[in-house]
């Protein structure tokens, strides 16, 4: 219910945005010259590309470009700041209109945003904020993640035990999620949180961390994992553990959504709409363009997946 509701409400957003960009642009003195020939120009930068999760943002930029036959540009910051703050001066030097931005490092970034600004152009941050003044920040509410993991956990271990945290990189979203699983956990008194490493979000390196973990903490029994990238290779160190460890997470990785389904170590995850960020993303960019007051914030529902709802799920 909650993703019909998420789905309906980008979709009406993006298609009022375009709407009031192709209809009105002959009233706009200054202003965007569709309607005399001109394509306008988004480019999106990303963190990086590996992840599945920005695969599918990737797939909804070009998607939503193409539907309103804009020219559009991406890059893939491989997360490496100094890369993206590279890559987004490269993008400055194609004259883009709208740049959607996906910081690797909030901080790191500012730099960028504020030459993008100077330049004029419209700065809409998606999934992770951005410092420089940037227009508007489109993403999920990451506190509701982590928190809504950690209360799974915490049920499903009847409130007592041994609990760790695979932390990630230094943006806004995952220490919001690693706050709200903390502050779940706080509920339960019976529960210790006995670790926190960066897992770095890489399923590969996640791995190596989990297993140290777990050796580590012997009497561990749950994992919180700031994505479901990470959460793949934790997963992969628990089954050789072959320990009795709980596993929750953030994403809704169609990976993740069948390991929930067809097992009992990985538990749930609180599961983002990748699609929808950046079309609502888009969408809130392309009404500042066309000269709309647009709110600073637009925060997207996330929703706890278990096996209990899993089948029929994706992004």
């Amino acid at each position: 219910m909650l993703k019909k509701i998420i789905k309906k409400i980008s979709a009406l957003l993006f298609a009022v945005s375009v709407s009031a960009l192709i209809f009105g642009c002959s009233n706009n003195a200054g202003g965007s010259e569709v309607g005399q020939g001109k394509r306008i120009k988004i480019a999106m930068s990303f963190q990086e590309m590996k992840n599945q999760y920005f695969v599918v943002m990737a797939e909804a930029f070009e998607e939503a470009g193409k539907s309103i036959g804009a020219e559009i540009f991406t890059a893939d910051a491989g997360h490496d700041v100094v890369k993206q703050i590279s890559d987004v001066e490269d993008l400055l030097q194609r004259d883009i209109d709208i740049l959607i931005i996906n910081p690797t490092d909030s901080q790191g970034i500012r730099n960028a945003v504020v030459a993008a600004k100077q330049k004029g152009v419209i700065v809409v941050a998606v999934d992770a904020q951005a410092e420089g003044g940037i227009d508007s920040f489109v993403g999920s509410k990451n506190y509701d993640a982590g928190y809504l993991a950690g209360e799974h956990l915490a049920k499903t271990l009847n409130g007592s035990g041994e609990v760790a945290i695979l932390d990630g990189i230094p943006v806004v979203p995952i220490l919001e999620r690693v706050k709200g699983f903390r502050e779940a956990i706080a509920k339960y008194p019976n529960i210790k949180i006995v670790a926190l490493q960066n897992g770095r979000q890489e399923r590969d390196y996640a791995l190596t961390v989990a297993e140290n973990m777990i050796q580590a903490n012997p009497n561990l029994k749950g994992i919180f994992s700031v994505n479901d990238e990470g959460s793949l290779g934790v997963l992969r160190a628990i089954q050789s553990s072959e320990k009795d460890i709980k596993l929750v997470s953030v994403d809704g990785n169609p990976e993740a959504i069948e390991a929930i389904k067809s097992g009992n170590i990985f538990i749930g995850t609180a599961a983002q709409f990748p699609r929808d960020q950046v079309r609502v993303g888009i969408g809130i960019a392309l009404a500042k363009y066309w000269g709309a007051h647009i709110p600073e914030e637009i925060p997207i529902p996330v929703e706890l997946i278990t096996k209990e709802n899993a089948e029929g799920f994706s992004w």
